[in-house]
């Protein structure tokens, strides 16, 4: 199997707020863009977030070859049980989801 960070340029999170996170997932190309396109299940995001499939909003951004995700942090930013505050860890989970 190939990982997700494989095929990409390039994965990065960080947060959209004290309590939203966003990962964007840059393809680098269009060919690249279509395969993680068929790929990438919603649901197979959620299972390896920990998060609800109906709270992740996904935007397929094609001019760009970007495929872009959001969804609400488990916790609220800068509280005592965050351990990520700046959002970046999310990415190296995804990067490394097998597709």
């Amino acid at each position: 199997m190939t990982t997700l960070g494989a095929l990409v340029q390039k994965v990065r999170s960080k947060n959209a707020g004290p309590f939203w996170l966003t990962i964007d997932i840059f393809c680098g190309s269009e060919a690249a863009y279509q395969e993680v396109l068929g790929q990438l299940k919603t649901q197979k995001i959620a299972q390896v977030l920990g998060a609800n499939t109906q709270d992740i909003k996904r935007f397929d951004i094609p001019s760009l070859n970007v495929i872009k995700i959001s969804l609400p942090r488990p916790t609220i930013q800068g509280s005592i049980k965050d351990r990520d505050m700046h959002g970046a860890s999310w990415a190296a989970l995804i990067a490394e989801m097998n597709l």
